[in-house]
């Protein structure tokens, strides 16, 4: 399994993934995502591939509203974070962000910490997250869908 920049070769695939309702309400979905970085150059797609073939789609963002989520200038905002639905429960999600500190390094060695917002009852994501290296200081905002907390994980270097 590897994190990789978004390719175009990632496209066919990306365009399938399929989330159910309970899911899509916490995330978006890479088309919609992928058409908005095209027009943002603050939104950086990456993919998750296992075996070169994309099992998951986010967004690391470094654009004005993520003085939303930290005071720290150095700092990315994990967005749209999601699985294709046929490749849920095999670890990918948690070994994607487990690849993230040293793909972080690579391509944006200046960063020193990742931010997300994780909706308040989205428990699964929140106990992946927080497995996974993200701790929760107590900061919320309110999101589209409701409370979100903010979760950080910092990089040293």
């Amino acid at each position: 399994m590897e994190l990789v920049p978004y390719h175009c070769e990632h496209d066919a695939i990306l365009h399938t993934f399929y989330l159910p309702e309970d899911q899509q309400q916490f995330t978006g979905m890479p088309d919609e995502m992928l058409a908005l970085a095209k027009q943002d150059p603050h939104r950086h797609p990456v993919v998750i591939t296992a075996a070169g073939r994309p099992v998951g789609f986010f967004i690391l963002y470094d654009g004005d509203e993520l003085s939303d989520y930290t005071n720290t200038s150095e700092a990315l905002l994990l967005r749209a974070f999601s699985i294709h639905y046929t490749d849920q429960g095999q670890g990918y999600a948690k070994k994607g962000l487990l690849l993230l500190p040293p793909y972080i390094s690579e391509y944006f060695p200046h960063v020193r910490e990742v931010v997300l917002g994780v909706n308040a009852r989205n428990l699964p994501a929140q106990s992946l997250y927080l497995k996974c290296g993200f701790k929760d200081e107590g900061d919320t905002k309110m999101g589209s869908h409701g409370l979100q907390h903010i979760l950080k994980m910092s990089l040293h270097s």
